[in-house]
């Protein structure tokens, strides 16, 4: 009952490859020969074992922390989210890819500096909505799920900054 679900890993984890996927042959025009296969593998590995069990387990302590879903409520979960869940999560997501990408601890650390405000500002764009809906609409199982399926865009962007050399 401490971790999250696994079929909620599982999704995340693919998600984040797809993500990677669409980040490699939308965005960056790689083509199916140009693809990096080893990039996607290590994507889906930060969502398996980083993303799936860190967000899943928050939704768990938030809901602890704030229960209920009345809006009231879904905005202050929000707030907590936002506020000070998502600027740790990033930092620690931005250092999680580096140190999968190879980096060196300086090396990694300068790519933090350099991506992070921007990371967290774009951040701040998509999901405070996402996340009142998702407070407040969603069963506490499910919101892993919905937030992976909403951010396939945001896997995409993400993986698109954190690969980005």
């Amino acid at each position: 009952a401490q971790r999250p679900p696994e079929r909620a890993v599982l999704v995340a984890g693919t998600l984040m490859g797809a993500g990677d996927v669409i980040a490699q042959q939308l965005v960056e025009r790689r083509g199916l020969r140009g693809h990096h296969g080893p990039r996607t593998l290590k994507m889906m590995a930060i969502g398996f074992c980083f993303v799936g069990p860190v967000v899943g387990g928050w939704y768990k302590i938030l809901d602890q922390l704030i229960p209920g879903t009345t809006k009231v409520v879904a905005v202050k979960k929000m707030v907590l989210d936002q506020g000070a869940f998502a600027p740790c999560f990033l930092g620690c997501f931005l250092a999680v890819a580096g140190a999968m990408n190879g980096l060196s601890a300086e090396e990694n650390w300068s790519k933090i500096q350099q991506d992070y405000t921007d990371a967290l500002l774009t951040n701040y764009c998509i999901w405070p909505p996402v996340q009142i809906a998702n407070f407040y609409f969603v069963p506490l199982k499910h919101r892993l799920a919905v937030v992976q399926c909403v951010a396939i865009v945001w896997n995409c962007y993400l993986s698109w900054k954190a690969n980005r050399m």
